[in-house]
């Protein structure tokens, strides 16, 4: 062998060794970086939304996932969602994550994704099987949950749990809204028989159209003394009539779901309670469980986030401090 063949060889070995050192020294990339789930949410610009998305972000570090943070303008915008999750899976992710906008309408398109990828819901159901797995407040339970802190209020400010009370829900058809409304509704007519639905309305999704559903109400409706808004626009837009009209102290109102502005209508005394879930905890797991669908791992079918009603006697417990106050950066 001559000299420069010989020098060759052994440079060609060191090289070798020196790459077979760095391997073992360099961690091989995990399967979570290779990952991309997709989380689309109902409306990117409310604060409830916000948190899951915070939540999401937060499990996409900690996991290593890519998570594309998808949604419409609106919670009225169904078509848009469904062209969001087309988009979305036609990008081969993972899996998806997903809250539905409108139960009916998007069952065959999370059917038809399914196809393709595991799809994960979280906060509100759709007309489909397709589900692998589904996390959400037990929506029935937080309707029950308000009914019975309405009639608490009421009582509290007129030593009896009777008189007119109404129910706003933010749009039709929307499964988590139309659950709640049946655990509130049930609730009162079983525990409550001296409670009185004497309005039951629909909004389009806005605030102001709450607020002014709710001034309507005031007029039209003298002798009202509660209100239920099930979700956080409608708490806003309500709590918006009762500030203006300065009637905290006659018409107790429990909303659902938490912000800056509602929290501080529950301190001034506009609102009398909140049904707060965890939609930090279903951003997060939601991510959490399509990484381990995506991997073959066996997963729950259904997971119950929970819901608390927040007062403002309570509201200063670390525990609900902790939900109102959720990390959103």
């Amino acid at each position: 062998m001559s000299i420069v063949r010989s020098l060759l060889t052994r440079r060609a070995f060191t090289a070798l060794a020196g790459a077979a050192v760095l391997a073992t020294m360099t961690p091989a990339p995990s399967f979570a970086q290779e990952v991309t789930i997709p989380i689309i949410v109902k409306d990117t610009t409310s604060f409830y939304w916000q948190i899951v998305l915070a939540g999401a972000r937060q499990a996409g570090k900690d996991l290593g996932v890519k998570v594309p943070e998808l949604g419409a303008q609106s919670e009225a915008d169904i078509n848009g969602q469904i062209t969001i999750l087309e988009n979305a899976v036609a990008g081969a992710p993972a899996a998806v994550v997903i809250s539905p906008t409108e139960f009916k309408a998007l069952g065959k398109p999370i059917d038809e994704a399914a196809k393709s990828v595991p799809i994960i819901g979280i906060d509100s159901s759709a007309d489909s099987k397709a589900f692998t797995s589904f996390l959400t407040t037990d929506n029935v339970q937080g309707g029950r949950i308000a009914a019975d802190g309405l009639a608490a209020a009421i009582k509290a400010a007129t030593g009896k749990d009777e008189g007119d009370i109404a129910i706003i829900t933010s749009l039709p058809g929307v499964g988590s809204l139309d659950q709640r409304r049946e655990g509130f509704l049930d609730e009162v007519k079983t525990k409550y028989p001296g409670l009185k639905v004497v309005a039951d309305k629909y909004a389009d999704g806005q605030a102001t159209t709450g607020l002014n559903i709710m001034t309507d109400l005031i007029t039209a409706n003298p002798n009202l003394v509660g209100v239920f808004a099930s979700n956080l626009i409608m708490a806003q837009g309500v709590g918006q009539a009762i500030a203006e009209n300065k009637l905290g102290d006659k018409i107790k109102v429990i909303g659902f779901d938490s912000d800056e502005k509602t929290v501080g209508f529950l301190k001034e005394g506009v609102l009398a309670g909140l049904v707060v879930q965890d939609p930090y905890r279903m951003g997060y797991d939601g991510v959490k469980t399509a990484l381990a669908v995506s991997k073959g791992e066996k997963v729950e079918t259904f997971v119950d986030t929970g819901a608390n009603l927040v007062t403002k006697d309570n509201m200063a417990d670390p525990k609900i401090d902790a939900l109102l106050n959720p990390k959103v950066n």
